[in-house]
């Protein structure tokens, strides 16, 4: 009885020692499925970027996918080929769904949802430049009329770069006004 007493013990110490090690290489997993926060940007633009290949590919369009990180965010950019500029539309209004659809193929494959930014042909960068340019000249203008300017409706990037290029210019502030899609940016004197 004794014999088969030790061999329990021994039993209970062998599964003792394979839990502990199971628990260790767990903790040691954790770090590398979860990651920094950069790795994770990574990995979301490169899931993006499979993804938008696919989808020149379904419709036989050039295009040259680029990947990177900034500012807490993977930006993933098309640039190169003539027919890119229809995945614009006006306004960018088909390159904001195609943002959507992109960042939710991200979150399919994370779980997590996704944050990231498209830009096709360049136009972002442009239209980022122009909404900067209005916004500062919009600024300058209620700043020596003592006026608000309310602006037209906008998409949620494009009140960002104007509230940015407004916050650069003292004695003025803005707002957003309205529901979307309705949303506008409201340019005022500082109280």
């Amino acid at each position: 009885m004794s014999e088969t007493l030790q061999a329990a013990e021994v039993d209970a110490t062998e599964v003792e020692a394979a839990d502990a090690e199971a628990a260790e290489d767990t903790v040691e997993a954790e770090p590398k499925t979860r990651g920094s926060s950069e790795d994770l940007l990574v990995q979301e633009g490169d899931i993006a970027g499979d993804y938008l290949e696919r989808l020149l590919d379904l419709l036989d369009y050039d295009g040259d996918i680029d990947l990177d990180v900034e500012a807490g965010r993977a930006i993933v950019s098309i640039d190169g080929g003539e027919d890119l500029e229809k995945l614009v539309g006006t306004r960018g209004t088909v390159l904001e769904s195609l943002q959507e659809l992109t960042r939710l193929a991200v979150q399919q494959e994370t779980g997590v949802r996704s944050r990231l930014m498209l830009d096709v042909a360049g136009w972002r960068a442009g239209r980022r430049a122009e909404l900067a340019d209005l916004g500062r000249t919009t600024a300058e203008k209620v700043l020596s009329s003592g006026e608000r300017i309310r602006l037209h409706p906008m998409t949620p990037f494009e009140r960002k770069v104007v509230h940015d290029a407004v916050a650069a210019v003292a004695g003025v502030h803005s707002e957003s006004e309205g529901e979307e899609p309705q949303r506008r940016v409201v340019i005022l004197p500082q109280a």
